[in-house]
């Protein structure tokens, strides 16, 4: 019997919002794969017609993923060439994704992931908080863990990066004064790259009441500033002139 030759994985990042952010080699890669998975075929196909790439669509999502990606691993393993993507941004922030590359990387599939649109990186260079060091929390627990993650969040000192709902983004802005005081820094982003694109910079206490008059609606990225380190002193090490 013929053995099979392994296809590739490409994970390939699509707009988060305007669509001549996608990439010439992502097209060339969706439109050479023998399959598309996509978070949601409804939003995806939007895409797809627009660049006029016709390969088949198949769902791939939070619901189903564990039950799909032992099929997807043995597709590739017979030498299919497939490609993920999500509704917007690069799969797996966020969004399914990690499964699947797990698989293939434990069963010795390549797994190639293209360099495209993510939301949180114009969301921290636009905000003028420090981006040399920066900690990634994505969507924070709902209720279980809540409370206790925020405190923890309270003493890290690199720069935060939280996804959050537009319904839930002021009482989020509320529980960090709670904890953190109203004073630290935040910035909010919404609807990048989209028509209506926002950043609002401030303390925590201005960028909330801001929300609180101007409802938030689309897609948001709070920056949170780092915990500043407490001063400290520099002695001089040179050795004084006894004259």
């Amino acid at each position: 019997m013929k053995e099979c030759t392994f296809g590739k994985l490409y994970i390939v990042p699509t707009p988060v919002g305007n669509l001549e952010d996608m990439t010439f080699r992502a097209i060339r890669i969706l439109k050479e794969v023998d399959v598309i998975l996509a978070e949601d075929t409804r939003t995806s196909s939007v895409l797809l017609r627009h660049y006029q790439i016709e390969n088949k669509l198949v769902s791939h999502h939070k619901f189903n993923e564990h039950k799909t990606v032992g099929g997807i691993v043995d597709r590739l393993k017979c030498g299919e060439n497939i490609a993920l993507i999500s509704d917007a941004g690069t799969p797996a922030i966020s969004d399914p994704g990690f499964l699947l590359s797990r698989a293939c990387v434990e069963e010795g599939i390549v797994v190639e992931c293209l360099p495209g649109a993510t939301a949180f990186v114009p969301a921290l260079v636009d905000s003028g908080l420090p981006n040399d060091k920066f900690c990634f929390e994505g969507f924070l627990p709902q209720k279980k863990g809540r409370q206790t993650r925020l405190k923890e969040l309270e003493e890290e000192e690199r720069t935060v990066i939280i996804y959050e709902s537009p319904f839930r983004l002021v009482k989020t802005l509320g529980q960090l004064m709670e904890i953190m005081g109203t004073e630290r820094k935040v910035s909010v982003s919404r609807e990048i790259s989209k028509v209506h694109e926002e950043t609002v910079r401030g303390t925590l206490k201005d960028v909330k009441e801001h929300f609180e008059h101007h409802e938030p609606k689309g897609e948001i990225v709070m920056v949170l500033g780092g915990k500043e380190k407490k001063g400290k002193v520099n002695k001089c090490t040179d050795d004084e002139d006894d004259e």
